[in-house]
């Protein structure tokens, strides 16, 4: 067992701590021993505790538990997150129930059901190595994102998750090329940011980074923005029209949802990615621009190349590289951080989120992605009465469900399988999911909602 976390025994009977030994022993439970609130506080300063289980009095006599309450408030003093389960009295037990309240996370009647304390300490050992891996995974994470902004230019992105990280630190690679690049991903997950951070970071940055969004111009003027128009060359073409193709030369042209492109428009435009070379609509010369094309869609391109509206030959050429940003409701780790990025942003007077605010963002599907979260911060920041942004001022319920499933790969992912394993098998009866998990009610909803575990309050149930 070395090397495991340990249950410290905080007890200075000598009986207890002798009952507690024999059966920790029996199931493997690695354990230690403090005689006293002082020696239990020397050992919680000097190594990671797995599970503090502590006696509500010292001295040889029951009290109301005084000196419990304490112990408890040091322990928290000194790590905030260590699970504390409590062993009391009956003369102490309303003490210890206001602990609960408090954060501890259970407590245990003297004499204690040996199995019920075995599956507790079991349960929360289990969620302190995950929450000790999710701390490690954390600060790495952290350390990656900081040593990456200090190397790269992120343009003031937001994330936090693994799988945004893994993704900005692919565009900075890749930007030091100046093969053309696809951005993939749904409406409003942040694609045009992303080809911004391309742009910055490649040899281009200091030329001209035009953005066309190819969707919001009428078919007939697509092949004119791009590549100019000669005067007479449309009903209304007056004068010389130079195209975006001259105007970012040396530069990044930044063409979004490309799949908007008419056929005659994409001919054009593998021909420029093949030769560098374009003509105007009206002229038969050929001119040459240098341009990097970054290219952005939130379609099938697949499903359009097997319908004959897009150019399969055109399609490999756009993506040598492919950068595929994930829809926000998978990588649920960067909501909290860009919501708080917006609130600042947005708001004339210092505003927070309210606890209810944040269940309700965690919980939310987020169909709009990061344009979605932006839009609803930026309404709820212009109509909040109070100091705090409610979930009612976001126009999102409290009490949603939000049960999985959650990816595999963020800092609290492990964590958060194993809670809501027991809330789906508990039928979303937390009462019940607690009781699998050996803890208290309140323990489990602080722990639901550190995670941004919602669950969804149906009529007639209790929750």
């Amino acid at each position: 067992m070395r090397g495991a976390l340990k249950v410290l025994i905080v007890d200075d009977e000598p009986a207890v701590v002798h009952a507690l030994h024999v059966l920790f022993e029996l199931h493997g439970i690695a354990h230690a021993h403090a005689a006293s609130p002082d020696e239990a506080l020397r050992q919680v300063r000097r190594e990671p505790i797995g599970v503090v289980l502590q006696d509500m009095n010292f001295g040889g006599h029951a009290t109301s538990g005084e000196q419990g309450v304490e112990l408890f408030r040091a322990i928290r003093a000194l790590d905030p997150e260590v699970p504390v389960l409590l062993m009391t009295a009956w003369a102490s037990l309303e003490t210890a129930v206001r602990l609960i309240k408090e954060g501890a996370d259970d407590y245990l009647a003297k004499p204690w059901d040996d199995d019920k304390l075995v599956v507790s300490v079991t349960n929360l050992l289990r969620m302190r190595r995950l929450q000790l891996d999710n701390q490690r995974l954390a600060r790495e994470r952290r350390l990656a994102r900081e040593e990456l902004a200090g190397r790269h230019d992120l343009c003031g992105l937001v994330y936090e998750s693994a799988a945004m990280h893994e993704l900005v630190t692919l565009a900075v690679h890749v930007a030091a090329s100046d093969a053309p690049v696809l951005i993939s991903g749904p409406s409003g997950c942040g694609k045009e940011k992303l080809a911004e951070i391309v742009q910055a970071n490649s040899r281009r940055r200091e030329r001209p980074f035009l953005r066309v969004n190819l969707g919001a111009l009428p078919a007939e003027l697509l092949e004119a923005e791009l590549f100019g128009a000669e005067p007479g060359a449309y009903t209304g073409a007056t004068k010389l029209r130079a195209g975006r193709f001259e105007s970012a030369d040396a530069g990044t042209l930044f063409l979004d949802e490309i799949d908007a492109l008419p056929p005659a428009g994409q001919v054009k435009l593998l021909r420029v990615l093949q030769s560098g070379e374009f003509q105007r609509l009206g002229s038969s010369v050929s001119r040459r621009a240098d341009v990097r094309v970054i290219s952005a869609t939130n379609a099938d391109l697949g499903a359009a190349i097997e319908a004959g509206r897009f150019r399969e030959d055109l399609y490999y050429r756009l993506n040598v590289i492919e950068l595929a940003v994930p829809p926000l409701e998978r990588r649920p780790d960067d909501v909290l951080p860009l919501a708080r990025h917006f609130l600042a942003e947005f708001a004339p007077r210092p505003l927070v989120l309210a606890s209810d605010a944040e269940r309700a963002l965690m919980g939310h599907r987020w169909d709009g992605n990061v344009r979605e979260l932006q839009n609803r911060l930026r309404r709820a920041t212009l109509t909040a009465a109070a100091d705090s942004i409610g979930a009612a001022d976001l126009g999102l319920a409290s009490d949603v469900l939000a049960v999985g499933p959650w990816p595999t790969d963020g800092p609290f992912a492990a964590e958060r399988a194993q809670v809501e394993r027991a809330l789906l098998d508990a039928g979303g009866i937390v009462a019940r999911a607690a009781e699998q998990l050996g803890l208290s009610r309140q323990a489990l909803y602080r722990r639901m909602e550190r995670l941004g575990i919602v669950v969804e309050r149906r009529p007639g149930s209790r929750p």
